[in-house]
């Protein structure tokens, strides 16, 4: 072990393990470890390895029941650490099955490859039988009959396989239940099974209720079958601090060099960077401005197309998406809101939506844009098509969210089934309030600044319109005729 690293205990800023450890499986795979490969863990890692693999007198792990969390920051060297021991036990026991799943592609592939090369090390060649390497069929298997698979979540990859000894997931701030449900199952015959999450905080867009909950139920001690670990900075640490590096990455400086953890800083956002680069979990004491039951009971999948059509357009301040709003309001005063356009002005710029909304003016009763949106931009070409714009002020902005609001208590408003929109609902679901003026009126806000809520404030400004035009495609005009 190398001896200035920082003991689990010091290293971690939530610890929580089960009571009842007698004995560990880590020293039989620390011991192999350093006799195949020449590994010396960290102190941190030794501790780690011992926790997670700890055992209670009838020696079943201690975290069979509940699993083992890890909440830590990018360019720590987790896959190192947890890739080594379940390729150790994968050769001290025979006949091991292991998932190895992240959500995305890229990151399974990036451990995979990581893993193969283990499986060519000269230690520990004489021990694989096979490497397979075909897309969806990641897989090394050992002569002993052990097998480590690797696939992505957002590929379908976990449902249908059986007797699996080990689940590792990867990326599991974007864990969904549906995911958990296709892939528990898979342990159901194992006596003495492990699962094992990774992942770093959650943005509040990500749909992370899995890892959230479990981190949640372990912090409350209720129950005495989890493992959780948390290597995080101070809250308010500066992330310019490089002392904030070394209490959330236990890894730096002496194998994470300065130079990743500055490009990591670069290439994140300041909210991101906390969450990834620094530990840090979001402060959730926030409420949400929009009543999760009230959207969740307003959503429809057929929704009622009669009556006047509106849009509105909007952009967040750094212009990199541009989204359009629907929405019809029905004869009763009642109205349905639809997201109809969402789109990355990086890649397809912003002269479309003044197409998108040419063609549908003859049709259409009222286009809104504020007048403090980067939309206006569009404002001169939609007048020289012959467009008809209402720009909104600050005040008008108050009445429209409270005009949504109202309309969302009452019942009265309408969106598409969850799922359909997920741009609005991640929207809806991570927006705040702010304050306009002193009279009550209020405003969209958002959570942080990786959310974006184009999409909701769009909407809003289309239900405003629609209720506050004087202009009716749907009238007949009568002909008078003159004698």
């Amino acid at each position: 072990m190398t001896p200035s690293t920082p003991k689990l205990s010091e290293a971690a800023r939530r610890l929580v393990v089960p009571s009842g450890i007698v004995s560990s499986d880590w020293p039989r795979v620390r011991a192999l470890a350093r006799r195949l490969c020449g590994i010396e863990y960290d102190r941190w890692q030794d501790g780690l390895g011992m926790v997670m693999l700890g055992k209670r007198r009838d020696g079943s792990y201690a975290a069979t029941v509940g699993g083992i969390l890890i909440s830590i920051c990018r360019q720590a060297g987790k896959t190192f650490l947890i890739g080594t021991m379940i390729f150790m036990l994968s050769i001290l026991t025979p006949n091991l099955k292991t998932l190895w799943t992240a959500h995305r592609s890229r990151t399974s592939d990036e451990t995979f490859a990581f893993m193969k090369g283990m499986s060519n090390r000269k230690g520990i060649r004489r021990y694989i039988a096979d490497v397979r390497s075909a897309n969806g069929q990641q897989e090394i298997v050992f002569t002993n009959g052990s097998r480590i698979m690797f696939g992505a979540r957002e590929r379908g990859f976990g449902r249908g396989f059986d007797d699996v000894d080990i689940e590792i997931f990867d990326e599991a701030q974007i864990l969904t239940e549906n995911a958990l449900d296709d892939m528990i199952p898979a342990m159901n015959t194992a006596s003495n099974g492990l699962a094992i999450m990774l992942g770093t905080p959650p943005k509040p867009s990500d749909p992370s209720d899995v890892f959230s909950t479990r981190r949640s139920e372990a912090l409350s001690g209720s129950d005495d079958d989890k493992i959780y670990v948390e290597f995080a900075a101070e809250r308010d640490a500066d992330i310019e601090d490089r002392e904030a590096w070394r209490k959330a990455n236990p890894s730096y400086p002496h194998r994470t060099p300065t130079s990743s953890i500055l490009r990591l800083l670069r290439q994140l956002g300041p909210d991101s960077f906390r969450r990834e680069g620094l530990g840090i979990w979001d402060n959730t004491v926030t409420a949400s401005a929009i009543d999760t039951k009230r959207w969740k009971r307003a959503a429809v999948d057929r929704p009622d197309t009669n009556g006047l059509i509106g849009y509105a357009i909007d952009m967040p301040p750094d212009r990199s998406s541009l989204a359009i709003g629907g929405c019809i309001k029905h004869p009763d005063d009642t109205a349905h809101i639809e997201l109809r356009r969402f789109e990355s002005t990086q890649s397809n710029g912003s002269a479309w939506a003044v197409d998108w909304i040419t063609e549908r003016w003859p049709r259409t009763a009222a286009v809104v844009i504020d007048n403090q949106s980067p939309a206006m931009a569009l404002l001169p070409d939609l007048k020289k098509r012959h467009v008809k714009v209402i720009t909104t002020n600050a005040a008008d902005m108050g009445r429209a969210c409270g005009r949504f609001q109202d309309m969302l208590r009452d019942g009265t408003l309408t969106h598409l089934s969850e799922g359909a929109q997920p741009a609005l609902d991640i929207a809806a679901a991570n927006a705040t309030t702010r304050n306009i003026g002193t009279s009550g009126a209020i405003g969209w806000n958002k959570l942080g600044t990786d959310i974006d809520i184009s999409p909701l404030v769009a909407c809003t400004l289309a239900l405003y319109g629609t209720f506050i035009t004087k202009r009716d495609p749907n009238r007949k005009q009568r002909m008078i005729q003159l004698p």
